[in-house]
């Protein structure tokens, strides 16, 4: 009987997996295991790199639970972020509070949140950051499945 080694996570490597994303005080901001599982392809951008770091080498199976600091997750507030909008282009009806997560157009269409930070009568301080911008963050994955689709995608 031939001994096969298991697939492990590589670049290139298709991977289905469920995950949650929590912060420290155990808020969960994200996570797939009562849904669908995350299928990607590891390097193609759709995880932020610590995530994507503690992946490599795992296989069908495994469970993993690591907590990633700021710098390796979704970066620190960077203050160019932070816009200040004239209060005429929200919505007169719009009851617009700080903390508040807004969607704004880009102008390729795209749509991206904006925290309200203060308003004014005149104007409004839109926090562009991403929302979890300088928290601690913790990942549990659980990994489903593993395919090579790009080759060196496999160890």
């Amino acid at each position: 009987m031939a001994n096969i080694e298991a697939l492990t996570i590589g670049p290139g490597c298709e991977v289905s997996m469920y995950f949650r994303l929590s912060l420290p005080d155990g808020t969960v901001a994200d996570e797939t295991f009562e849904g669908q599982p995350l299928v990607f392809i590891m390097g193609d951008g759709t995880l932020i790199q610590g995530l994507e770091l503690m992946l490599y080498g795992m296989k069908v199976g495994e469970k993993q639970c690591l907590s990633i600091d700021p710098r390796d997750a979704f970066g620190f507030p960077e203050e160019e972020n932070i816009h200040n909008m004239p209060r005429s282009e929200f919505d007169a009806e719009m009851n617009i509070e700080p903390g508040m997560v807004v969607a704004f157009s880009t102008p390729a269409g795209h749509e991206v949140p904006g925290t309200i930070k203060s308003i004014n009568d005149e104007m409004v301080a839109v926090d562009f950051n991403h929302p979890l911008t300088g928290f601690e963050v913790t990942f549990d994955v659980e990994i489903l499945d593993i395919k090579v689709v790009k080759e060196g995608g496999a160890n």
